[in-house]
């Protein structure tokens, strides 16, 4: 495969996480030529999605301690004598401490297959190369400014996480990466089953009112008050391929930075999203809802008509707070919380504002950075719901993938399961000239750019990194039984001891595409303090009843069951300064992974400072241009007289450009 590469690029991109496929989105999209390579056979690194066999793939991997050598040490004999080898490491050592536990009958699922294994997704891709369609599309609607479901099946080898290719994925220019979760809606095979084509979205002009946000799979609301179905290990290991489980858990701040991002590069049409439907506080050892809009305060039956009006007046001071400086001026150097306690609002609502709406640190936080993220919350409320977040179906693993088409659309080549040896260091000028990749050859580039887990021990001996406590758990009932099942809840539980930090607990159901019906899908999350057991296991304990079925005392009993969990520690490498790095060439940059914020601003914000280090004079990811502005050469065929079949497969990107013109809901950026 690698005969097939090309010697010279302008970038060359190691690394799929969310910061290095934005880079290599707006590098393809200036005109560069982008290589973008990855080890693994998956795209998203510590950003992925995993299946259910996926997963327990993954946790297998890195339970084992055995540290990969070296197969081969020939790649040092391309190394000239004027130049330096800049060895990479080959061994993934950003995740720790894996346990994982199942709370059911485990021996039941000896021998249960999952539905839709790999032989069948060979098949589908076979019948996507020959332009036949794998399964009834699906017409799904748009949130306001972002179309969903307006999604192009590319005609490209699928590499999902878990597979057994024994070659690198190599996709040559103008193909698109196919979405490691497409194999899930393939498989689904319920109307969810294949990838949405263009034009599924409606258009803004084919009714009078906004496009609505998605919504799937809605349940009959009478079943919420009915018990929870018994749902056994070996149905969500059949089960297997509903479940899109993240290794990060975040969301999309309505009015952040990346979904301005999506809407501008019109990255948005590759993905659908789905609205965070509540906001939950712990409180007193209960769970309840708190009141985000105007109309869930004066709808709220938990307040009283006194703090309603606190509330209200509270929140209107906090949207223009730099108005009224006299107001908190002399409370500066307080924390959040200490000034809270001025302001007259009772133990409940100074609980809301501190942990569900600001969700600062009590202990740490100062005022001014409490006020700037009630009025970051505040802002973003009412743009797509009730709360400030989005989610997108199929999981934030799709995100990353999202912008690996966009680079692929504009002739960025893509190759998984693909290892870089080593950077190639010319001493003269101090610059990194080529990479060294596992077949021995030797690949030029202007820019070279590294995510972090890559760099080896011996580069990274002054680094001090920090580290995020996760915890993903497959739950029979929800957090907070309501009429409706199908709801994406928010939760910050405080800390339960002093000196722990507080956990951000995201509740997903199935219609997020996540997991399997009947089942929920919890990710707890905070900056590591132990291990992730310890962090996260008293919260767990807290929320949930970890016992089996037969232990479980009665008043366990109101609490969702877990039926599965695993948890892990997983490096955070965001906000380490570039000097930290020892002996990196200029031209060489390197990408963070997750950091333990709910949003992605980190991750946006250091691609685009990247970029613009870069190529001072382009724009980041501009729009793509008007189809009728595009300029075919007198010797281009146009798709139109080649005879090419022109479904989303095998259409160029100035048809597929044109076709979500006519058919996708228009793409504005609401000011």
């Amino acid at each position: 495969m690698a005969d097939n590469l090309p010697t010279e690029f302008d970038v060359v991109v190691v690394g799929t996480g969310l910061p290095e496929s934005i880079i290599a989105a707006a590098c393809a999209r200036s005109g560069q030529r982008v290589l973008h390579v990855d080890s693994r056979n998956y795209y998203g690194g510590n950003w992925a999605s995993f299946s259910f066999s996926g997963l327990l793939s993954w946790i297998k991997e890195n339970q084992q301690k055995a540290d990969l050598s070296d197969e081969c040490e020939d790649w040092r004999k391309l190394i000239l004598e004027d130049e330096e080898a800049i060895p990479l490491s080959s061994k993934d050592k950003t995740i720790q401490h894996v346990e994982d536990f199942c709370f059911g009958d485990q021996d039941s699922a000896e021998g249960v297959e999952e539905a839709g294994a790999l032989p069948k997704l060979r098949v589908l891709g076979a019948l996507a190369a020959q332009g036949e369609s794998p399964g009834p599309e699906k017409e799904s609607p748009a949130v306001e400014g972002i179309p969903l479901g307006s999604q192009e099946s590319p005609a490209v080898e699928e590499v999902s996480p878990g597979s057994e290719k024994e070659n690198a994925a190599v996709e040559s220019p103008g193909e698109e990466p196919q979405s490691c979760s497409e194999a899930a809606r393939a498989a689904a095979g319920d109307g969810a089953g294949a990838a949405p084509g263009p034009g599924a979205a409606p258009s803004a002009a084919d009714g009078d009112s906004a496009p609505q946000p998605a919504k799937t799979e809605a349940a009959p609301s009478e079943n919420a008050a009915q018990e929870p179905k018994k749902i056994t290990y070996s149905q969500i290991v059949r089960e297997g391929r509903r479940f899109n489980i993240d290794l990060v858990s975040k969301l999309l701040y309505s009015r952040g930075l990346l979904i301005d991002l999506l809407i501008k590069s019109n990255v948005s049409r590759y993905a659908e999203f789905k609205n965070a439907t509540r906001v939950l506080a712990f409180r007193e050892g209960k769970v309840e809802q708190v009141p985000c809009s105007r109309a869930d305060v004066f709808n709220s039956r938990q307040l009283t008509m006194v703090e309603k009006r606190m509330l209200m007046k509270f929140l209107t001071f906090c949207l223009d707070y730099e108005q009224h400086p006299e107001e908190y001026q002399e409370h500066e150097s307080s924390t959040f919380a200490e000034f809270l306690q001025t302001r007259k609002l009772t133990p409940s609502l100074q609980h809301f504002i501190l942990h569900s709406i600001a969700m600062v640190a009590q202990t740490e936080s100062s005022t001014l950075q409490g006020l700037q993220a009630t009025k970051k919350f505040l802002q973003c409320l009412g743009r797509y719901g009730n709360t400030p977040f989005l989610f997108p179906l199929y999981g934030q693993g799709e995100i990353p993938q999202c912008f690996c088409r966009l680079c692929a659309v504009f002739g960025g080549i893509y190759c998984l399961r693909h290892a870089v040896r080593c950077l190639v260091l010319d001493r003269a000028s101090g610059r990194c000239k080529a990479i060294v990749d596992q077949f021995g050859q030797r690949i030029s580039a202007n820019y070279f750019i590294v995510e972090d887990s890559y760099l080896s021990e011996s580069t990274c001996t002054n680094v001090c990194y920090r580290q995020i406590s996760r915890a993903v758990l497959i739950t029979d009932q929800s957090v907070l039984n309501t009429d409706s099942e199908q709801q994406v809840s928010l939760l910050t539980v405080p800390p339960l001891e002093p000196g722990a930090a507080a956990v951000r607990v995201i509740e997903l159901c199935s219609s997020t595409m996540t997991c399997m019906k009947d089942t929920y899908l919890v990710h707890l999350t905070c900056p590591s303090t132990k291990t992730a057991r310890e962090d996260l296991e008293p919260v767990v304990q807290k929320l949930f009843n970890l016992n089996t079925e037969k232990e479980t005392e009665n008043e366990e009993l109101e609490k969702p069951r877990v039926l599965w969990a695993v948890y892990f520690n997983m490096r955070d490498s965001s906000g380490v300064e570039r000097s930290s790095y020892a002996g990196l060439p200029s031209n060489v940059y390197v990408c963070s992974g997750p950091d333990s914020a709910l949003g992605n601003d980190c991750a946006v914000k250091q691609a685009e400072t990247i970029f613009r280090e870069m190529f001072p004079a382009e724009e980041f990811c501009p729009p793509p241009p008007n189809p009728e502005d595009i300029i075919y050469d007198e010797d281009e065929i146009e798709p139109e007289e080649s005879g090419l079949n022109n479904s989303p497969e095998t259409k160029p990107e100035t048809s597929a450009e044109e076709s979500s013109s006519e058919g996708g809901a228009a793409v504005t950026k609401e000011e």
